[in-house]
């Protein structure tokens, strides 16, 4: 399929009568969805979507948070870097886990003093919140980002000694 000036035409005209990227596929028909947006991306046609978080027009006017708003990932993370408070470690060996501790290995299995983290973790994980930081990374995340010794903040380093 090529486009030629006239299917061009017909592209720009049904884009401004704000049909959708598939209906325009069918009607300019042997298309895809996919090459009607490239084309019309390329033709600098305006976008007229909308996009599906809030607009403006429906926030909150007193800014309160609703139950119905999801968190980032990244922004979940961030709300455990700021929760300071992490509760004294729990130790448990592998057949006291339950889904009510945390599963953090701590030390390698064949040593001696070798256990599990212990505390509550938290929902939907695995780990506790000190070991959810170090177990998930955001995505994207580049060896250069990663944190050094120097870079752990006095209080999680005195939290981690304590643990």
């Amino acid at each position: 399929m090529s486009w030629t000036p006239e299917r061009e035409n017909k592209l720009k005209e049904l884009w401004t009568k704000g049909h959708t990227a598939s209906q325009i596929a069918v009607l300019l028909g042997e298309t895809t969805r996919n090459a009607v947006i490239g084309k019309a991306h390329r033709l600098d046609l305006e976008a007229r979507i909308v996009s599906k978080k809030k607009s403006p027009q429906t926030k909150n006017l007193n800014n309160a948070p609703t139950k119905g708003i999801k968190m980032s990932r990244k922004a979940k993370f961030k709300s455990l870097l700021l929760d300071k408070d992490f509760e004294p470690e729990n130790p448990v060996q592998l057949e006291e886990l339950t889904d009510e501790t945390c599963k953090w290995p701590i030390g390698h299995p064949p040593e001696k003093d070798f256990y599990f983290c212990g505390r509550r973790p938290l929902e939907k994980f695995p780990y506790c919140k000190l070991h959810v930081l170090y177990a998930f990374q955001p995505k994207n995340a580049k060896e250069e980002d990663i944190i050094t010794d120097e870079d752990i903040p006095k209080f999680i380093e005195r939290k981690i000694k304590s643990a």
